[in-house]
Parts: structure tokens; C-alpha cells; sequence
């Protein structure tokens, strides 16, 4: 059975200086629609889409002011066999990160699941940050790593991947984080989760809990969130950012068996 799910996204950015932005909002999942407009008080600005391995990217050069960014999208998520972990991948997601130094995590993660199989420790690290921090919004800021939330014992979802990323990667499992749109996520916002390789294949996992795995849709994909970014001035400066996001089902939220592993689209 297909799972649609609905995409409504406004965001408003104060541009200070004029210049190129990049933005990583497009779904990568199946899409049945989509639009995407930039607008300024000046008129609409074209949109430039570059593809990546990790996503998509819209490239806008936006002069001074108010810009504002509409996205919204209907998107297919049917059901498939997990992807498989190429030579590269499990390499790259093994490495420790800018916000994910698994390297520092190498003694805690021999204690706490050293002795598990590689499926066992997954799970069990996902149930460990669950139990272990406390989402709290406004907690950890842009620069803030996984060893933060660690000490601080509470973050916010990507406080929660960057820790499941780098304990993981201790424990020389590959995985890697994932932006996503999360329905039934409340309060509503941008969301980050991560995928751990298991026998040669992607699954996801949540410490948050926060929505069902299952209707989670996919922005990008990266080593961390520098690799994920939903905005990046690449010549431009900007101030204040508001946003306005919608994520729902045409079906009920699927129910999330947290022992049971799951493909993410």
C-alpha cells in the first residue's frame, strides 16, 4: 500500500546582502506534485535545481530584502527493499564527522553495546538516546555537536541524530543523517533522523520518537547536518528566518514498531 504525504512549506528570509542561496527543501521521494517559487517585493526569481548524491539543491541569487519561499508537494511512499550499502558509503559513514566525532565516543560505546550484534545495537542505541535525553526545542544551537547533547543530556532531533550517528560509527557500524518531513511530528518543523547500515542495508531510526518512521520523506542525506543544511548563503548574508510548515497523511499515521526495522524512502 502507497502512503501520499503533503507537503505545505512558507519560509521567509531576511536577505542583509545580496547573493546566491542555496536551500535543501525538495523532497527526493517520488512526487505526484510539486511547486517551488522564490518571490521578492521586486517580482519572482528563477530557481536553479542541482542533484547531488545526499539531495536536491535550489540555487536562488536574491538581491537585499524579503525573500520569500513557498514549497509544497504531494509524495509517494511505497513500499521497497532497503537499499543496499555500496564500498564507498561504507567507508565514508564510518569516518568520524565535523558534528559527529565518533572518534571521542570509541570507550563509551565498547561499554554500552560493545557486545551486541550489529542489529541488537542499533536498536538498542535508538532505545538508549530515547531514555537517556530530553527533547527540548530551543536547547543546542547550529554549532553545537553530538558530544552537547551527550553531557547536556537533552537537544533536539538533530542533537538526537548526531549522538545516534556517532555512537554508532564507534561501534564501526556505518551511518549517516537524514533531513526529513515528518508527519505527526508535534511541534511541527524540519526533522532529523539517521540511517545505520544492517547486513549491507539502510534503515532508519528515531531516538526522538517523536513521528512514525514509516511516513518519514526524505530532503537530503549526509555525514551530518553541514551535509544537510536547510539554508546556505553562499554570497549573500542573511538575518531572520520564519517558516510556516505543514506535513500530513490522506491515511492515518502508521503505526511504529520500534523493534521491527524500517526502510526510509
Amino acid at each position: 500500500m502507497t502512503l501520499t504525504v503533503r507537503i505545505d512549506a512558507a519560509l521567509t528570509f531576511d536577505v542583509t546582502t545580496a547573493g546566491d542561496i542555496a536551500l535543501c527543501i525538495g523532497a527526493t521521494a517520488p512526487r505526484a506534485s510539486e511547486t517551488i517559487t522564490a518571490d521578492t517585493p521586486g517580482g519572482s526569481l528563477h530557481l536553479t535545481e542541482l542533484l547531488s548524491d545526499g539531495g536536491r539543491i535550489h540555487l536562488i541569487d536574491s538581491p537585499a530584502g524579503t525573500l520569500t519561499l513557498a514549497y509544497r508537494a504531494e509524495v509517494d511512499i511505497p513500499r521497497k527493499e532497503a537499499a543496499r550499502v555500496d564500498r564507498l558509503e561504507a567507508l565514508v559513514y564510518r569516518r568520524p564527522s565535523r558534528y559527529c566525532p565518533s572518534d571521542q565516543l570509541a570507550g563509551l560505546a565498547s561499554a554500552e553495546f560493545g557486545s551486541l550484534t550489529e542489529h541488537a545495537a542499533a536498536v538498542a542505541v535508538e532505545q538508549w538516546l530515547h531514555d537517556t535525553l530530553t527533547y527540548s526545542p530551543g536547547a543546542t544551537d547550529a554549532t553545537d555537536g553530538a558530544l552537547h547533547p551527550l553531557l547536556a543530556r537533552t537537544g533536539v532531533c538533530r542533537d538526537y541524530a548526531h549522538l545516534g550517528v556517532a555512537v554508532c560509527r564507534a561501534l564501526g557500524l556505518p551511518a549517516r543523517y537524514v533531513a526529513a518531513y515528518a508527519p505527526g511530528l508535534d511541534p511541527m518543523d524540519f526533522h532529523a533522523v539517521y540511517e545505520v547500515a544492517i547486513d549491507g542495508r539502510w534503515w532508519v531510526f528515531d531516538g526522538t520518537r517523536l513521528a512514525p518512521r514509516q511516513s518519514l520523506v526524505r530532503i537530503a542525506t549526509g555525514r551530518d547536518a553541514a551535509d544537510c543544511a536547510l539554508l546556505t548563503p553562499v554570497r549573500a548574508r542573511v538575518g531572520t528566518v520564519s517558516h510556516d510548515l505543514t506535513v500530513t497523511t490522506e491515511s492515518e499515521l502508521p503505526f511504529d514498531d520500534r523493534n521491527q526495522l524500517v526502510v526510509l524512502a
